[in-house]
């Protein structure tokens, strides 16, 4: 049991699905904790004020209600420290708590928090920033800039849309790829950096990747033409998109991207443009209501 716990509430996740949840989450919370400081944030300053806050107070475990960015915010908060991290779903991705076998369901997740169990995973690392899912550049990146602009539709339907919409404007462009073992110069249309499978709402872009193995398993995709894209996005939810003669995979614990101006993203939030250093630090953050 946890003494001191805090939940972080995103209300705007889910298009107001975490707002609705919050009660009856704190709830079963309160059940399995000593303490536990409802944090209620509109902005991400507001909220890492928030947390700070409670985590002045001696906070032993922070649970976040929301979505992938909410997620986002709560590993910048406990990677590296002893602040264990709970994740409640309530987003329209929830790629990091899918791959971590998370229940979709927000109470079933509630209850999983402070059942007792606890798994330390690994994270990412790009500057400052930590990730648990995906760091992607190139054609992924701008579809995702542009997913992020659309209010419609909802879920994995909205970067779907936005996949069709970039493809008309897309170019490959030159790309260096070094790790510890080799170093790739290509024309590429797009490179993923995963700690975790999924990013998209569930596109399995690093299949194999797993959050345990002190590994980065790396997608490069080399030179493509839209055809070729457009054929090769059904297999994409499917994982399949590695068979392509187009596609190398690779594993690292460090990636080194240069070589262009590609804009970055990692758990969908922005990073910057390449170059990037992206390091891969095992046993980062400690999950709570984990059992593997």
């Amino acid at each position: 049991m946890a003494g001191h716990a805090a939940l972080a509430v995103h209300p705007a996740s889910g298009h107001g699905a975490a707002a609705r949840i919050a009660g009856r989450v704190a709830e079963r919370l309160r059940a399995g904790v000593d303490r536990l400081d409802l944090l209620v944030a509109t902005t991400v300053e507001e909220s890492r004020a928030l947390m700070h806050s409670s985590a002045a107070a001696g906070l032993d475990l922070l649970v976040v209600l929301g979505g992938d960015g909410a997620a986002h915010q709560g590993v910048q908060f406990c990677a590296g420290r002893e602040v264990r991290l709970g994740l409640v779903p309530a987003g329209t991705g929830n790629d990091f708590a899918r791959a971590l076998g998370v229940p979709d369901d927000p109470l079933a997740a509630a209850d999983a928090v402070v059942s007792g169990g606890e798994r330390r995973v690994d994270l990412g690392r790009v500057d400052d920033a930590w990730f648990g899912t995906v760091l992607c550049a190139g054609f992924d990146a701008l579809v995702s800039e542009r997913a992020n602009r659309l209010r419609w539709p909802d879920g994995p339907r909205r970067y779907d849309l936005a996949i069709v919409a970039e493809l008309a404007a897309f170019r490959p462009k030159p790309l260096r790829v070094r790790t510890e073992h080799v170093t790739l110069e290509l024309e590429a249309t797009m490179v993923a950096i995963g700690n975790t499978p999924f990013y998209g709402g569930g596109i399995p872009i690093c299949p194999d990747a797993r959050p345990d193995d002190g590994l980065f398993d790396v997608t490069v995709v080399g030179r493509a033409s839209r055809v070729e894209l457009v054929r090769m996005l059904p297999k994409l939810r499917a994982g399949k998109h590695v068979d392509h003669p187009a596609v190398q995979t690779l594993r690292a614990s460090e990636v080194v991207l240069d070589g262009t101006d590609w804009p970055a993203y990692a758990d969908g939030e922005p990073q910057g443009a390449l170059p990037r250093t992206v390091r891969c630090v095992p046993g980062a953050l400690r999950l709570a209501g984990q059992t593997r």
